[in-house]
């Protein structure tokens, strides 16, 4: 598993500090197979899509995690094309379905997660700083501001108005 650079529980990661808590990589992986049998790779793969990049999971976890499953009947092997496939049983399934919220909760860990990837791309790099200087001169203002409600409202408004302008630059936005 991925250790975690920041404390337990934050940023999404599990509640050891790691990405995944006790059991939750197994779960998982037991629903990606649930929800579409494959290999091994193929396992690593939707599991690494599903974070948008920011995790890359290991063969060193992921086929002990197969393995596991196996061994408790969650899933059945079949060779296909000379390689291992692994299906879900019809315990596989239950256990599944039975664990919907947690799975859900471990895709929405995901998501969040996927969100904060572009920051490994070479052009953030020129954002983040300005961006974390706009966030370090408005925290002193605010702390020398002594609560004053005008100050408050003016830094709001500045961050809200930088927001619209940043999100009218989006040619997602531009185009819909």
């Amino acid at each position: 598993m991925m250790n975690a650079r920041r404390s337990p529980g934050a940023g999404g990661f599990g509640p050891t500090g790691r990405f995944f808590g006790p059991g939750e990589l197994r779960l998982a992986v037991l629903a990606l197979i649930a929800e579409q049998p494959g290999h091994g790779y193929q396992v690593m793969t939707r599991l690494a899509d599903r974070f948008n990049g920011t995790y890359e999971p290991s063969a060193g976890s992921i086929y002990p995690t197969l393995q596991l499953l196996e061994d408790e009947g969650l899933v059945r092997v079949e060779p296909e094309g000379g390689r291992r496939v692994y299906h879900a049983t019809e315990q596989g399934l239950r256990v599944a379905e039975g664990q919907r919220e947690e799975i859900e909760r471990l895709w929405g860990r995901a998501a969040s997660r996927g969100q904060w990837g572009m920051f490994g791309e070479p052009e953030a790099a020129e954002i983040v700083g300005p961006a974390l200087r706009l966030v370090k001169a408005a925290v002193k203002t605010l702390a020398h501001a002594h609560r004053d409600p005008r100050v408050i409202e003016g830094v709001l408004e500045v961050f809200t108005d930088a927001r619209r302008r940043i999100e009218e630059l989006d040619p997602k936005r531009r185009s819909s």
